[in-house]
């Protein structure tokens, strides 16, 4: 016998579906099966699945003590000579494709 379902109506702002539900696809997961993982996830936990916390905002230079701003820029230059930085130019591209 096949289980019942129940319906569930959201409001959603439309960018917002549309990322997720392009995402979802790229992934193979309809809505409806993500949505129901979600609900199966806050019962297994009892509880919201994943951390739902306020950003910090990013440090400036006037908030850093000395010894945290050389940390930074010595870890900065570390992963520049490991090769694990990206050009300036794919940064800002990929700053600005947020921003549209």
């Amino acid at each position: 016998m096949a289980k019942r379902s129940a319906n569930v109506n959201v409001r959603v702002e439309p960018d917002i579906k549309e990322q997720a539900e392009a995402i979802l696809e790229k992934l193979g997961v309809s809505a409806s099966s993500f949505i129901n993982m979600t609900y199966r996830q806050v019962i297994l936990r009892n509880g919201i699945p994943f951390s739902v916390t306020m950003p910090s905002e990013p440090k400036t230079r006037d908030s850093m003590t000395d010894a945290e701003f050389n940390a930074m820029m010595a870890k900065g230059l570390q992963q520049a000579k490991a090769g694990e930085s990206l050009p300036a130019d794919e940064v800002f591209d990929k700053i600005l494709e947020k921003l549209e």
